[in-house]
């Protein structure tokens, strides 16, 4: 199957300008049994620093085994060369805030009852998974999801369906009965007490960060993040009011969600270099509503990918699509307007104090999906006042910190993963051109776009030259 594919590929350079289809051709999964090398392309490593301009990286076995300048590294005997020129090579890009039970549909409510709550979620969260795999993300943490998604976890960790590597909150902790998403989406509370219990709990069930949610007193903030770090765990909190930010602070919360977002007013400035001095790393989510939903209106055929159709059973993009209509009056965008003013300083009040910046999305979010989510969220990110080699720093580098995983991954270093992204042109010059992904790697495994199909590939039967 895998050569049937290839074939069909011209020329002998890897990277073309092939179109972004919707299914991945699913084919026996493993490492290469050979050193691949990405060759001749411009090199980002990850940290805030001068690419190398004419760069190679070399994994074998899952691992990287060597990277830098192409006249510097020595590339060893059997290796499948790629020649990766006129692109760039980044580390695998990661996604501190996703939900892979969304795929972007204009309405929570409507969707959950289309989906009947629960049950028909092992049919989305797979087409979310690969869309993220598609779009360059390598790794993702779901912030708000049933166990169901270890299900899903298990089955992309052992090869049966594409997607990122998955890390999860589970159910969120709240005070709130939020009615529009289905009970096992959340545990709610009554005492500070029941918190603590609760975070405990969901750590024993899987649960690798812990993530809180609106209706907290200072109280129950403490006690969870007490018990969650008793076990070595951070905690995660969706803030947007003052008041709740100032309580998370002095509880001593680990990673603030969607702060800065605009779904208040600019923050007083002294909250910010608050937040700022003390390092604790901010997930804006800001391209959301404020980026996305304007977007749409210029552009509103970006709604009409093919991807969607062929990636959905026939009557979840009907739903899917159906959804859309009259977007600008669904309750999610009912306040657009006055974010998208409120963007204008509050997205850039974070960036502007020097705070520890991570790179999330929300997605999939109505309007937010998977497959745009991440370089839409960059985007706005550099229109805030970031540079580009700061976003991407951010989106790799500062997002694996955030979650332990910097021994690992987050940048493309000796001994660490393999997952790597290829785009074509430059993303320094501009940012927007990560929205071109031609390559993903991830644990050594290659996956490309050709035609209408995504495929991983099989190096020996294809690539290039052996050194």
């Amino acid at each position: 199957m895998i050569q049937r594919y290839l074939i069909q590929w011209l020329g002998s350079v890897l990277i073309g300008s092939a179109l972004f289809g919707s299914s991945w051709v699913l084919a026996a999964q493993g490492h290469p049994d050979y050193p691949v090398a990405l060759m001749g392309g411009q090199l980002l490593d990850g940290y805030e620093t001068t690419p190398i301009s004419r760069g190679v990286v070399v994994f074998d076995q899952g691992r990287i085994i060597a990277v830098g300048a192409v006249d510097e590294v020595e590339i060893p005997a059997n290796t499948r060369v790629i020649d990766i020129g006129g692109h760039t090579v980044l580390p695998g890009l990661i996604d501190a805030h996703v939900h892979v039970d969304l795929i972007g549909h204009g309405s929570y409510e409507d969707y959950y009852e289309f989906l009947g709550g629960t049950r028909r979620l092992n049919e989305v969260m797979p087409i979310a998974a690969k869309q993220m795999l598609r779009a360059g993300v390598t790794t993702a943490l779901d912030l708000g999801a049933p166990f169901d998604i270890l299900t899903l976890r298990q089955a992309i960790d052992e090869g049966e369906i594409p997607g990122p590597r998955l890390l999860i909150s589970g159910p969120w902790i709240t005070r709130h009965d939020y009615d529009t998403v289905p009970d096992s989406y959340e545990v709610v509370i009554a005492s500070p007490e029941e918190g603590a219990a609760k975070a405990l709990e969901l750590i024993a069930l899987g649960s690798d960060v812990i993530k809180t949610w609106e209706g907290l007193t200072q109280e129950d903030y403490i006690a969870i993040v007490n018990a969650a770090h008793s076990k070595g765990v951070k905690v995660h909190a969706h803030l947007y009011e003052p008041d709740a930010i100032k309580m998370a602070i002095k509880a001593n919360v680990d990673v603030f969600q969607h702060v800065g977002s605009a779904g208040n007013p600019p923050y007083d400035n002294a909250l910010v270099s608050s937040i700022a001095h003390r390092e604790i790393p901010v997930v804006q989510t800001i391209s959301h509503r404020a980026w996305v939903y304007p977007a749409t209106q210029s552009f509103p055929t970006r709604l009409d990918r093919v991807e969607y159709k062929t990636d959905m059973p026939a009557d979840i993009y009907e739903e899917f699509m159906g959804s859309f209509e009259a977007f600008h009056r669904l309750p999610y965008f009912r306040n657009a307007a006055t974010e998208i003013r409120n963007a204008q300083k509050s997205a850039g009040q974070f960036i502007a104090a020097g705070a520890r910046i991570g790179v999330g999305t929300d997605a999939a979010s109505p309007l937010n999906m998977h497959l745009e989510a991440i370089w839409r969220e960059m985007s706005a990110l550099v229109d805030s006042g970031m540079t580009p080699i700061q976003v991407i720093s951010a989106a790799t580098k500062t997002n694996a910190e955030i979650l332990d995983k910097f021994h690992d991954r987050g940048s493309l270093e000796v001994d660490k993963l393999a997952d790597i992204v290829v785009v074509e042109g430059n993303p320094l010059a501009q940012i927007d051109n990560l929205s071109r992904v031609s390559l993903v790697v991830k644990d050594g495994v290659l996956w490309f776009t050709e035609g209408s199909q995504l495929v991983p590939i099989d190096a020996a039967n294809y690539f290039g030259k052996t050194n």
